[in-house]
């Protein structure tokens, strides 16, 4: 015997878009974040070092070579 599918009775529902009012401050907050990172990880040695020392050097070292940054 022949057996039929009936359709589907529920059409699918796409998700809710979410508002821009919604994202933009976390988009500010992690755009900031890795600004402050990048500034980190390219820039903070010599003359516009931040941090005395050379522990920051250290600590992003192998991420300065990673990314292209000249170091030594």
């Amino acid at each position: 015997m022949a057996q039929t599918v009936a359709p589907p009775t529920t059409t699918p529902v796409a998700p809710a878009p979410l508002p821009l009012k919604a994202i933009a401050p976390w988009a500010v907050f992690f755009g900031i974040l890795m600004l402050v990172l990048l500034y980190f990880v390219g820039a903070e040695q010599g003359a516009t070092s931040v941090v005395s020392g050379e522990d920051v050097h250290e600590w992003v070292h192998d991420a300065r070579h990673l990314l292209g940054f000249p170091c030594h």
